[in-house]
């Protein structure tokens, strides 16, 4: 009569469940995860990553809005003129336009969106290879700097164009003799060219080059066969 076997011992809990890990190095004070976040300006408006997103829009909105300067200017040195002429009627100056089926004034229009969408997308290329993390405040700086500019360069350009006062113009040069006619802008709309141009080239940009998030790690435990029972 032979003894009977021993059973073998049974399987540790941890084998079951999957490979054992060490524990962590030392307990996490609450809100400890939230403050790292918040350090890179992930999240919590309140943290200092938020604030320094706040400063760098500020001053990208500052500094792209300055550049509506130079667009005023050369909106002013490329914008076609608009030939006018002066004539009196019944002792009284009138003034018009001396070719009414010419495009002057469209291309007037046209200068400033073509140059609104060059500068839209030279401001957004500038900001995405300086700031290549983006954020909603580096994007709303942009924006907003981008529309500013437009502002600025149309105010600029009105300034440096010819006198407002077309009648004082029209009698100091004569009756029947052609002038230039003040620098307008009719299409209030292109004003948002700058802006929108630079918001449309800069999205295009993060979601082409800028950086991506870490794909998430999941930890693998052993395989284990289906069970055949049933």
């Amino acid at each position: 009569m032979t003894a009977p076997l021993t059973p073998p011992p049974p399987p540790h809990e941890h084998s079951a469940q999957g490979p054992w890990q060490p524990p962590a190095a030392g307990p996490q004070a609450p809100g400890s995860q939230h403050a790292e976040y918040a350090g890179h300006g992930w999240y919590g408006q309140d943290g200092p990553g938020m604030k320094t997103e706040l400063r760098e829009a500020a001053v990208i909105a500052v500094a792209v809005a300055l550049g509506g300067v130079l667009l005023g200017v050369l909106w002013w040195w490329l914008a076609p003129h608009v030939p006018l002429v002066g004539d009196v009627v019944e002792k009284s100056w009138v003034v018009y336009l001396k070719d009414t089926e010419g495009e002057q004034a469209i291309g007037v229009d046209g200068t400033f969106t073509l140059l609104g969408l060059g500068f839209g997308a030279v401001s957004a290329l500038v900001v995405f290879l300086l700031r290549r993390r983006g954020g909603v405040p580096l994007v709303m700086g942009l924006a907003l700097g981008g529309l500013l500019g437009s502002l600025l360069a149309w105010r600029v350009g009105v300034w440096l164009g010819p006198a407002q006062d077309v009648i004082a113009q029209a009698q100091a040069v004569g009756r029947g003799v052609t002038f230039d006619a003040p620098l307008k802008l009719g299409a209030k709309g292109a004003l948002l060219a700058w802006p929108l141009a630079a918001l449309v080239l800069h999205l295009g940009l993060m979601a082409l080059f800028g950086p991506r998030d870490p794909e998430p790690e999941f930890a693998a435990g052993p395989y284990q066969e289906p069970s055949t029972r049933g």
